[in-house]
């Protein structure tokens, strides 16, 4: 499955589960349910996964730790913000260029309507 069509099932996941819950919440609970949803729908998901960073020929096993990894393609970065920030898109951006990553997805569960609060962020795709 390609990083696109994997984009397509988590933003589909990600609204239903914004209908069903409502923007407002810990970033924790839209994680949860999210990721439980995903997994319905067949996809290996990731939670609090563990990205190891190289930094002068070291490797650090913690380097940080991304939301959510799906299918090991795509990061999904979430928040329940008001307004996305640009440094949202920087921090997402960062995490897939360390992770060797072509696609993230910026998720803001704050909106009222959660397709103003996506938005893909590229390295390379």
């Amino acid at each position: 499955m390609t990083e696109n069509e994997i984009a397509k099932i988590v933003v589909d996941a990600a609204i239903k589960v914004h209908r069903a819950l409502g923007p407002g919440l810990l970033e924790s609970v839209y994680e949860i349910v999210l990721a439980h949803e995903l997994a319905k729908r067949g996809l290996k998901v990731e939670r609090q996964a563990l990205i190891p960073i190289e930094y002068n020929g070291l490797k650090f096993r913690e380097g940080f730790r991304a939301d959510v990894v799906v299918e090991e393609k795509i990061i999904v970065e979430l928040k329940s913000v008001e307004n996305i920030q640009p440094v949202h898109k920087k921090q997402l951006l960062t995490y897939l260029r360390l992770a060797d990553m072509r696609l993230g997805l910026l998720i803001n569960f704050g909106s009222a309507l959660l397709k103003d609060g996506i938005s893909r962020v590229v390295n390379g795709l």
